[in-house]
This record gives structure tokens, sequence and C-alpha cells, in this order.
């Protein structure tokens, strides 16, 4: 008999996506242990300096903005838990041991991004033309007896024709810097879960 699928948290956030990516990685270890370093992760050790520069220069514009406030504090950690209390990200739902969704609310297309602070149960519903809402997901799934698919899943939604525009220029410009930060965040992931955390 067939195996049902699995819902997805991400599909209640953004069921018809209009750009997406996703990536996968085999990690060697089980869904317990790739689940903790999921959870866990810390996005200031992102494996790779190609990811860490992507990060760094999309922040550029608005480092330079705040240039007149002084230098900005360096993050010494950054979660989940800290994007979501500290960022206009917020973890949209969590199937524990499973699934992670972040979301955030803006016009991410212009040179400093224009946020949108949203709590989780107003963003389904947000529908303020002009931007775009994007769903970041992470998932764990068994592969076989000892190992684990994790997965990586970027879902975009556009509020009117015209985000849906601008955005598409953006797409094609920024997806291999959001693929690079894709494959660096599960490759931390699984080095994490495969050493339990210790440097190589």
């Amino acid at each position: 008999m067939a195996v049902p699928p699995s819902p997805l948290l991400a599909d209640r956030f953004a069921s018809r996506p209009e750009f997406g990516r996703t990536d996968h990685l085999l990690v060697d270890a089980n869904p317990a242990a790739t689940w903790k370093a999921l959870r866990g992760l810390d996005l200031t050790e992102l494996r790779g300096g190609v990811a860490g520069f992507a990060v760094w220069f999309r922040e550029a514009p608005e480092r330079w903005r705040a240039r007149e406030h002084g230098p900005a504090r360096e993050r010494t950690r950054l979660t989940w838990d800290d994007l979501d209390a500290g960022t206009d990200w917020m973890i949209l739902g969590e199937n524990p041991g499973h699934e992670i969704v972040l979301g955030a609310v803006g016009k991410f297309w212009r040179p400093v991004v224009k946020w949108v602070p949203c709590e989780p149960r107003d963003f389904l519903d947000f529908a303020t033309p002009g931007f775009g809402k994007v769903v970041w997901s992470f998932t764990t799934h068994p592969y076989g007896e000892r190992r684990t698919l994790l997965s990586s899943e970027i879902r975009v939604t556009l509020t009117d024709p015209q985000a849906w525009l601008n955005f598409r220029r953006y797409w094609r410009i920024s997806t291999p810097a959001v693929s690079l930060i894709s494959r660096a965040v599960l490759r931390t992931i699984k080095h994490n879960a495969e050493t339990g955390g210790r440097a190589r």
C-alpha cells in the first residue's frame, strides 16, 4: 500500500510559490543528530568563504546607510531564534525533529531592502501591493537505516504584478548568491551533525 505524502509546514505559508529553489544534502548521521545540528545552527559559522561574502555583500547597503550611527556591533552568534527575536525574519512554524519554517516580508529587490514588520499569524494574509513574501524551510527525512536527507527550500510569492516584475529581475542576478548561501547552510549542518560540532 502506498504511503501518503507527509504534509509540509511550508505548504501552509506558500502553497503556490512564484519563485523558488530547493537544495538537498545527504548527511551521514541519523535524523535526531541532524535535527539537533539544524536547530542549533550558528549562522556566523557558515562553512565556505564565498557564502560569507555573499551575505556580507547583500547587507552592505544597510551597513553603509547606518554608518553615521557609528560602527555596527558585530554579532558573535546568530541562531534561528536570534533571527526571530532580533530581525525582520520570523519563525513561522516548527515541527520539532522534522521541519522549521522561517519567513520575511519586504521589497527584497531594492539596494536597501525595505522590510515590513509582520507577525507569523499575519504572514499568510499579508497582501499589501508592492511587496514580496519569502518562506525558507529546512526539513530532515530518514534515508536508509542511519543517514538523513537534509533539505533547504526557498519559496517566494509576490503581492501584485509590478512586484513580480521587480523580483523577477532581481532573482535572475541574485540566484547564484542565494544558491551559495543555501548550500553553505546545508554543508555546515552536515558537518556539525557528522562531527558533533567539532572542528575538523
